[in-house]
């Protein structure tokens, strides 16, 4: 008998094309509760709410130099002599000018009524007498910062879905907000499969290894905003791992797996998937990577959990991370997915190594900037090698089929950027 034809290939999948789909599947999913926090524990967080003003910012006119500040007509020549009337610190409000006086003010204080420019210390001579020498000749508004010129009252100066950064933070707090309303955590179940899998501290048994996936993907979630919920190693067992989807499905939003998810690939997490919820299995023309699961969990309490599930290999599990499960992150907390296959993200950096024998796949290479400005590669691009991973600080974006050269302009993607 001849024998039976193999199973035909999976197609593989562009990166935008499977990055589409999982932001399309994600975007119904967005998280919608919204809780308060205080202004200076929101960090990381997404804005549920615009934040508007309800005042002007600066509050009034003030001055951004220490000096004096003056009346423009006082002084129509270098050399004018005025007398100091008042002495204006930050925050005192200053008596009106008098004209042919000038007031001692310092940097942040409010400008007195009647004046219309300060001049700096370093252009005034103070004399004997108490008077004070002005040596240039000052311009109408001159070292004034004018009242709202940063904020206006009524303006949205925080949009809904904003990630809240350092200066964001701040940026609340010049308005007044001590609390902001954001989006709820992104719940995450974690877990691993494998008999082959070792916890750190165990002794390692002859075929076994240490499971570094489970603290790599457990530490990316956290750092990408998302309360954790890490169920360890599944036991190879069919009723196990099902046990396990339906435990993470009734307390995550979305459920992340790394291994078992190859095409033709023997493993209890496939099937499960499939009595469970819904299962698709998708290669991906990237590298390192290429296996992607993607499906969801049904709940007993009604509704369902996202699914996704990453390649084993250590370098492989980081990289299809921050290239497929952070948009889909950022999308469940009401923000713009970003990321490797947004045009926006990504710099031109020089490269300062040679790549002459590129894949048919899409490759994103481990890379660091150096002290020239260009970027090094890491000697062994293995999707095992995950010490490349600590030692890098970025990847290059080489499309398909497409060698580099010493000297060529890449396409750099900075990790933190990937994550953030």
């Amino acid at each position: 008998m001849p024998e039976p034809a193999p199973a035909p290939r999976t197609p593989l999948l562009s990166l935008d094309e499977a990055v589409a789909r999982l932001v399309a599947a994600a975007a119904p999913c967005a998280l919608s509760a919204a809780e308060e926090v205080p202004t200076n524990a929101a960090l990381g967080r997404t804005l549920a709410e615009d934040v508007r003003s309800t005042l002007d910012v600066p509050p009034a006119d003030n001055t951004s130099m220490d000096g004096y500040a003056l009346r423009c007509a006082d002084v129509r020549a270098a050399g004018a002599v005025l007398s100091v009337s008042q002495r204006i610190p930050a925050g005192v409000v200053g008596a009106a000018l008098e004209p042919g006086t000038m007031a001692r003010i310092f940097t942040g204080a409010q400008i007195p009524p009647g004046a219309d420019a300060v001049v700096m210390q370093e252009q005034c001579a103070p004399l004997e007498d108490g008077r004070v020498r002005v040596d240039a000749v000052p311009a109408v508004g001159q070292w004034i910062r004018r009242r709202g010129e940063d904020i206006a009252t009524g303006a949205v100066v925080l949009a809904r879905g904003s990630l809240l950064t350092p200066q964001a933070l701040g940026l609340a707090a010049s308005v007044g907000r001590a609390a902001l309303a954001v989006v709820r955590r992104p719940r995450v179940a974690l877990f691993s499969t494998g008999d082959e899998l070792a916890m750190p501290g165990e002794p390692l048994k002859p075929g076994a290894i240490y499971n570094s996936n489970r603290y790599t993907l457990s530490g990316l979630l956290q750092a990408a905003g998302c309360e954790v919920h890490d169920l360890g190693i599944i036991p190879d067992r069919l009723d196990a791992t099902r046990a396990a989807l339906r435990e993470a499905a009734e307390g995550g939003d979305l459920i992340l797996t790394s291994g078992g998810v190859s095409v033709g690939e023997e493993d209890h997490l496939k099937p499960a998937m499939r009595e469970e919820g819904r299962l698709d299995l998708w290669q991906v023309a990237i590298k390192p990577g290429k296996p992607l699961a993607f499906g969801a969990v049904r709940r007993l309490s009604g509704g369902q959990a996202l699914y996704l599930g990453l390649p084993g290999n250590p370098v492989s599990s980081f990289v299809t991370f921050l290239l497929a499960v952070a948009p889909v992150l950022r999308v469940l907390q009401g923000r713009e997915p970003g990321g490797a296959t947004d045009a926006r993200c990504g710099v031109a950096v020089r490269a300062d190594f040679d790549w002459p024998r590129p894949d048919r796949r899409r490759e994103f290479l481990r890379v660091r900037l150096n002290g020239q400005g260009g970027l090094d590669l890491y000697p062994n691009q293995s999707s095992g090698v995950l010490t490349s991973t600590v030692w890098a600080d970025g990847l290059v974006d080489v499309p398909a089929g497409m060698p580099v050269r010493r000297g060529d302009s890449v396409r750099y993607l900075p990790l933190q950027g990937l994550l953030g």
